[in-house]
This record gives C-alpha cells, structure tokens and sequence, in this order.
C-alpha cells in the first residue's frame, strides 16, 4: 500500500513537470525558428539591402549563428545557477530572456532607417536568443526526465523534444499567414508580426513556469550535500570524455532542423522557384509528421535499446541524403514535400531519445551544467553553422556540396552517439535493469 501512496504523486509531478517543460520549450523554440524562417525570407532586404541576394542569405545566417554563439556560454552560466540553486527558477529566467530579446527583434527598425546599427543590433539580439536558449534546453530536460523513474528518463526527455516540432509548427503557420501579404507588404512589416505576437506565448510559459515544482533528484542531491562548488570544474575534470562525446552525439540533432526550415526554405525558394507560401505549407505539414512520429520513435527505443535505434536511424539518414536532393530538385513540390518528411522521420527518430540519451551521461550534480555545455558546444562548433555552411557549399559547388557535407554532420555524430554510449556504459541492459528496478 505505501509503495502505491509514495509512487502516485512522483508520477503526477512526473506528467506535470513534462507538461510544463514540454510547453515553455515550445515557447522557446517558436522564438528561436520564426528568427530562422525571418533570415531565409526577409532579413536580406531589410538589414542587407545594398548586398546581392546570395550574399545577403549569406549574411543573414551568418546573424543566425550569432545565437549558436553565445549558446554554450548561456548553457554555462545557467548549467551552474541549475545545478546549484535549482531548476525551476533557472527556466523562468531563460524564458523571459528569450521573450524580451524576440520582441525586441520584431520592432528593430532596419538598415534604410538606422544604417550600420539595423544590423548590428539583430547581431545583438540574436546573441541574447543563444544565450537563454543554451540554458532553456538543459533545464527543460532535467525537469522532464527528472521528475520520473530512471527507466522513463529517455521517453521523459522526449517531450522536450517536442518542443521543437511544435515550436516549429506554430513558427511556419504564424509566417505561412504573414506570407500572404504582398511581398512590399511582407518585408516592410509583415514578418515582423510573429516576433510581436511571441509576447503573448512568453506569458503564458512563465505562468506555467512559476507553478512548477522543483526536480525530486535536486531536491534530494541538495538534502544530501552532494552539491559541487563549481560544476563546470568538476565537470571538466572528471567527466570530460562524455563531454566530447556529447557535443558530437548532438550534432544532428541541432543541424537538422535549421537545415529543412532554413538552408532548404531558402534554396527551394530561390534556386527553385518555388512560392514563399507554398513551401512554408509543406514545412508545417513537415513539422507535424515530426511531432506525431517523436513519441512513437521513443517508445519503438524503449524496445530496442536507445543506442541501437539511434545508430539504425542515422545510418538511414545518410543513405537518404542523395534521394532527397534528387527528389527536391524535380521542383515538383509533391516530390519535395516526401523527400523532406522522409528525411525529417529518419532525424528526428534519433533526435526524440537524444535528451534523454545525454541526461542519462551525466551525475545529478553536474547534469544540468553537463548536458546544457555538450549540447550548446555542438550547437556552436557544428549544427548552428548548418545554414551558413551548406549555402557557402551550394554558392561554391552546388547541390552536391551541400549533400556531401550533410553525410559528413550524419557521419559525426554516430561516432559521438557510439562513443557516449561507451563511455557511460548505456545500453539496452542497463535499461532493461532499471526497468526491472523500478517496477520491482
């Protein structure tokens, strides 16, 4: 009977805690893509008139990877306030961050009014974004993985994956609205609407926010004084090879997604020809096949062992690579739209454990600060520059270049999903273990 009583409100906090990270994520997320989707289709001419239009792209996602910048130091600072005064706290600070530096980029007059200054205050404020985001995303998964038993970690952590699908969802359909105006209309004022209407999302996340409880594995680390002084110096010390290879394992996970709403927006827009509206239709559909496919990918996980799924569904990423291109190419946007749902579930297949995967690599102490720094270094090092460097590919070598480095990020990170699994020792028996454990 007590093992009832003790287990009935760890699973209640359990489902409101990933409800609660679940939603607030999305609030994030919905921030960071409308920036990504504003960079592909209207940030050239408005903070890069005098550039031509391949340049000004160019120069839009270099103002794009100033978020993946100031990711890890964001993941640092709030991976330390995290792991030493809590998590809850720590999210309400980020989500707020992110939703003052949003709005703020929505009312930033452009380069005609303000000259050198348009840009270089998007720079700015794209960098606050990064800078909340690279402790929202750690924090979100320690509340949502935390809250439960050790064996439902990976699936807690994969509604914070959702985050991002849905996130992206309520991005493309606010600019797939926005893009109905007359394109003066749309890049005089019209792409402006969905950063001012993220105040309203903010609001709503840091009402849910401030209600949320505190992570039981905190509470309990804090009980037991097994706090760390400086969790980034422990963390380097002792734990440095499951860094490393968290920073690889995240590769695609970050560049994925920049790479469909972004780079591809971008090239099927304007090496392909096709409309801003209609291709903005296929991404939304795109993002719901996602968010339907992530909990069944977990569970399909659960199964098989973490590792493995992971491993088997980037493999089918990178052998789709070339078909995608092919398929995105016929312009026909029937061909388009599979290519891009096909290649979105074989990522995010690997991309709905992967929360959970790096939560898993890490002590409570230092989890927040450990999983917030792998994840954001990668962001910085390798999948925020996904944009940048696949246009760079395709103004140099074309489509080709742009597939071959796309197989080289795949190829990365299954050595960093390998490597991670080796050194924690996760596998499919250990959670077959905890399993037991927990229901034992």
């Amino acid at each position: 009977m007590s093992a009832t009583i003790t287990a009935h409100p760890r699973e209640a906090q359990a489902k409101k805690a990933r409800i609660a990270a679940f939603l607030g994520t999305t609030v994030e997320w919905y921030d960071f893509f409308i920036y990504s989707t504003a960079a592909a289709l209207a940030f050239g001419p408005v903070f890069f008139p005098e550039a031509s239009t391949g340049t000004a792209l160019l120069l839009s996602f270099a103002t794009f990877w100033a978020g993946f910048l100031a990711r890890p130091i964001g993941g640092i600072v709030f991976g330390h306030f995290g792991d030493k005064i809590g998590r809850k706290n720590t999210l309400v600070a980020t989500l707020l961050i992110m939703g003052v530096a949003t709005f703020c980029i929505g009312i930033l007059p452009g380069a005609d009014t303000i000259g050198v200054m348009a840009p270089v205050l998007l720079v700015f404020f794209r960098a606050l974004q990064g800078f909340a985001v690279g402790g929202e995303w750690g924090g979100a998964v320690l509340l949502a993985s935390e809250a439960g038993t050790k064996s439902t970690a990976v699936r807690g952590g994969m509604w914070v994956q959702q985050g991002s699908p849905a996130g992206n969802i309520l991005a493309t359909a606010a600019f797939a609205l926005a893009a109905l105006l007359p394109s003066d209309q749309f890049i005089a004022w019209g792409w402006r609407v969905p950063f001012l209407f993220s105040a309203v999302l903010v609001i709503i996340g840091l009402v849910i926010r401030v209600r949320l409880e505190e992570s039981p594995e905190f509470v309990e680390t804090k009980a037991q004084k097994r706090e760390v002084k400086v969790p980034m110096a422990e963390l380097m010390k002792h734990h440095w090879k499951a860094v490393i290879a968290g920073i690889f394992a995240s590769a695609l996970g970050i560049g994925m997604a920049y790479f469909i709403s972004a780079f591809m927006l971008a090239y099927a827009t304007t090496q392909l020809g096709i409309e801003r509206s209609v291709m903005l239709n296929v991404l939304l559909i795109n993002a719901i096949a996602q968010f339907i496919w992530q909990p069944v990918a977990a569970r399909i996980a659960e199964k098989i062992g973490t590792t493995r799924f992971m491993t088997i569904t980037l493999a089918a990423s990178a052998m789709f690579v070339l078909p995608m291109f092919w398929l995105v190419n016929t312009a026909n946007i029937f061909a388009i739209g599979a290519a891009l749902i096909l290649a979105t579930v074989f990522g995010s297949g690997y991309y709905a454990v992967l929360a959970g995967f790096l939560a898993q690599a890490f002590p409570t102490e230092v989890r927040y600060t450990g999983v917030s720094f792998a994840y954001q270094a990668s962001s910085t090092l390798l999948g925020g520059t996904t944009p940048l460097l696949a246009q760079a590919f395709l103004n140099s070598s074309g489509w080709p270049g742009v597939a071959g480095f796309q197989v080289f990020i795949i190829a990365i990170t299954i050595g960093g999903v390998v490597a991670l699994a080796s050194v924690t020792g996760f596998s499919a028996a250990r959670e077959r273990t905890q399993r037991l454990e927990d229901a034992g």
